[in-house]
């Protein structure tokens, strides 16, 4: 019997960003328009697999999916004395990992998608990048997600088992049970100070509030997507997003939850389709 490969291949890239070199871990699949794909925070890009498997999204995107430095397989900076000082992801840090990602692979204007912090990004890139993408697709995002007693995700008295039961907890119920406890494995194995440092980002620093409405979706079009049982990114604000950027389009996404495209690729993928689709005959 010949082995089955996936269609995803795993490289490793020497990134330098703000003056730090990182050794940065990635898997890609298939040619077409670059799609770019963020993780959200405190896990990997093993959350992206299923897209990267698909065969009607490999043949018409060249799909890249990394893990973030400090995640996954992306180690910490081996230049820097990271352990003296605690983790936090920075806007700035953001969007510049992001635009010399697609510079150093030779990446024109491609579709940039994230969910959760990756879904805040993806609206950020279309207002202070503006340009470098044609298009964003926030999934789970909103303009501004508030959260209160976060040190309790770093402390050392608090295992990541909990951490694992919170994200499972941020499923939908009718989600396939093996799909959602693949989101809380990842979880489980990622450093809590990541986390913790990620949510610095999420629910600390990302505000587009008296933003949204100035992106420019002529340049750079906007999709936001939202799970009907996300009590983080609910879809209230999801929407109220949306609403606030002119000529971006918001996607229901009944019966799913924070983390849609893992949790039930199935169902995303039905929503999702429709919006490439919508990309491509725009050119």
């Amino acid at each position: 019997m010949s082995p089955r490969f996936a269609r995803s291949v795993g490289r490793y890239l020497q990134l330098e960003v703000a003056g730090v070199e990182y050794r940065l871990y990635f898997e890609e699949a298939g040619s077409g328009v670059p799609l770019l794909l963020q993780h959200t925070a405190g896990s990997d890009a093993r959350q992206w697999r299923h897209l990267l498997e698909d065969p009607w999204i490999t043949e018409r995107f060249r799909v890249l999916a990394w893990d973030l430095p400090y995640h996954g397989k992306s180690l910490p900076p081996a230049s820097e004395r990271w352990w003296e000082r605690p983790y936090r992801l920075t806007l700035a840090f953001f969007l510049e990992f992001i635009a010399r990602f697609a510079a150093e692979l030779g990446l024109e204007r491609p579709v940039f998608m994230g969910c959760s912090m990756g879904g805040h990004v993806a609206v950020d890139l279309a207002r202070f990048r503006s340009g470098l993408c044609r298009a964003v697709i926030g999934v789970e995002a909103a303009s501004r997600t508030q959260a209160s007693g976060l040190e309790w995700l770093d402390h050392p008295r608090v295992g990541n088992e909990m951490k694992a039961a919170l994200m499972v907890g941020l499923t939908s119920p009718t989600s396939p049970e093996a799909a959602r406890r693949e989101v809380g494995w990842a979880y489980a194995q990622g450093a809590p100070s990541v986390f913790r440092g990620d949510l610095a980002f999420y629910a600390e620093e990302h505000d587009l509030d008296g933003e949204a409405e100035r992106i420019d979706t002529r340049r750079t079009s906007v999709t936001v997507m939202s799970g009907e049982y996300d009590w983080s990114a609910t879809p209230a604000l999801s929407r109220a997003l949306a609403d606030a950027i002119p000529g971006a389009e918001f996607v229901p996404l009944p019966g799913l939850g924070h983390f849609p495209m893992a949790e039930n690729p199935v169902a995303f993928r039905a929503a999702l389709l429709p919006v490439l689709e919508k990309i491509l005959a725009r050119g």
